[in-house]
């Protein structure tokens, strides 16, 4: 009953892992076309000078704290799941050393 209940936390564990991993690679894959975007709302102006005024805004630093901050969260989920396959992994430990010394 408890292996029962830890598989189930497990699974959930790798959903909320998998959403969050989702997320922060979404964002991840799309900062340079965001960049990009950003930049072309700049007008008729070198590139070099677009990118530097796009990553002095509000809104480009916003968009790399949510970023970070969704990447975290994702790494966070993976350890929450990594310590329950760890728990459970010591739970197999234990029963078999019991199994092992009742045989004695």
């Amino acid at each position: 009953m408890a292996s029962e209940s830890l598989s189930k936390k497990f699974w959930e564990a790798s959903q909320e892992w998998v959403e969050h991993e989702k997320a922060a690679s979404l964002l991840e894959h799309l900062r340079s076309a965001t960049l990009s975007e950003m930049m072309m709302k700049q007008g008729d102006i070198p590139v070099s000078r677009a990118e530097m005024a796009v990553k002095a805004t509000e809104e480009w630093k916003e968009y790399n704290k949510l970023m970070v901050a969704s990447r975290s969260a994702a790494n966070n989920a993976k350890v929450k799941m990594e310590f329950l396959r760890m728990r459970a992994m010591e739970q197999q430990s234990r029963e078999a050393t019991a199994r092992a010394e009742m045989k004695l």
